[in-house]
């Protein structure tokens, strides 16, 4: 097994400090969300999911020329350039090869994976989604934005199915992605946030600082067993996927998990470990 160390790609345009008068040219609602800190620099509360929506939307523009995207209050927000270092590192996972089709487990209402391949990689994305308010959200991002009409949305009607279901006798992909529910349960979603919370000295005690439905953040025996569940699924589909990839956003889990995904005997598993300010996260990737 291949262990890549590795911090924020090289070839990831948020890697460098944002201009935010650029920013909120394109949009004018982020103005009041930035803010000068104590040393003379502009900045943004980044632990704060409006501040990160609007961020979002300018980012979205700016980059990528999207003329509309957004989420319900209580859905996931997620961080687009980590996000698109993910896709990054995919994409030297599957280099050199270009016609990229790209399967998306678990888009949300925000759609975050399919957008940036399409637009940052110009592939061909399928997205699926357990939750019938996240797939209209995500339907309605897409008809809004001529640039996202190849995207292809999947509604999973099956809550403990991953690729089951989704995955029909003749689609081939070259990539699937994910970024699976990170807690267990309500209560262990409550008493990290709480931490969490402590820990950046938030006033926003009582909710996710992140956003988050139950579907989106939470799966019956967390991160691990939901990846577990994938690699046991992915066996079926090795003649249609080339490499199964899943973030993992607690290390503690990672040995666990790469023992799930040996079992299925794949010829490589590769683990990247990847850094985003003080974030530090890794998925894994394995193939047959």
């Amino acid at each position: 097994m291949q262990q890549i160390k590795q911090v924020m790609h090289s070839n990831n345009p948020f890697v460098e400090d944002y201009n935010f008068e650029e920013l909120i040219a394109v949009n004018p609602n982020l103005s009041t969300h930035v803010f000068t800190n104590e040393y003379g620099n502009k900045t943004l509360k980044f632990a704060d999911k409006l501040a990160v929506k609007e961020l979002n939307k300018a980012l979205l523009k700016q980059h990528y020329q999207l003329s509309f995207w957004d989420i319900p209050e209580n859905n996931l927000c997620p961080p687009i350039p980590g996000r698109l270092d993910y896709l990054l590192h995919v994409h030297d996972l599957l280099a050199p090869k270009k016609e990229v089709s790209l399967l998306d487990i678990g888009t949300g209402a925000n759609l975050i994976y399919p957008i940036l391949g399409t637009c940052h990689f110009n592939w061909k994305c399928t997205a699926s989604e357990v939750d019938k308010d996240s797939v209209n959200n995500a339907l309605n991002i897409i008809e809004q934005n001529p640039l996202l009409t190849s995207i292809d949305i999947r509604h999973q009607q099956f809550k403990n199915s991953i690729l089951d279901n989704i995955i029909q006798p003749n689609d081939f992909f070259d990539v699937v992605v994910c970024n699976p529910p990170f807690f267990k349960n309500s209560f262990d979603a409550d008493q990290k946030n709480k931490r969490k919370v402590k820990n950046l000295k938030l006033e926003e005690t009582e909710t996710l600082n992140f956003g988050g439905r139950s579907n989106e953040l939470w799966y019956k025996g967390g991160e691990e067993a939901f990846v577990k569940n994938m690699a046991l699924e992915s066996e079926k589909y090795k003649s249609q996927v080339t490499w199964f990839t899943s973030l993992v956003s607690q290390k503690e889990n990672l040995k666990n998990i790469k023992r799930a995904v040996n079992k299925t005997h794949p010829t490589e598993v590769k683990i990247v470990d990847m850094e985003q300010g003080n974030k530090k996260s890794r998925f894994i990737a394995w193939r047959f």
